[in-house]
């Protein structure tokens, strides 16, 4: 999974430490959303499926992955 998800945000030519864009959240990296999703493996493969249809389909993964990351930060409490 960490591979696939690497792979698949440098080739959408964005940088694994760029921030993403949360509300009342700063210095959250790319490299921390894949960091905790590779702990949570019974998730793996409904966020690879879904991943694969946006891309398919010329979606925008980032607002996939942006939404993720929200779930995230809520997961943790902060």
């Amino acid at each position: 999974m960490r591979t696939y998800l690497e792979n698949l945000i440098t080739e959408k030519g964005v940088e694994l430490e760029d921030c993403i864009d949360v509300e009342g959240h700063f210095g959250l990296t790319y490299q921390m959303l894949i960091d905790f999703i590779c702990e949570v493996r019974e998730y793996h493969a409904t966020i690879r499926s879904t991943l694969v249809k946006i891309d398919f389909c010329n979606g925008d993964v980032f607002h996939y992955l942006k939404h993720l990351a929200e779930g995230m930060v809520a997961a943790c409490g902060y």
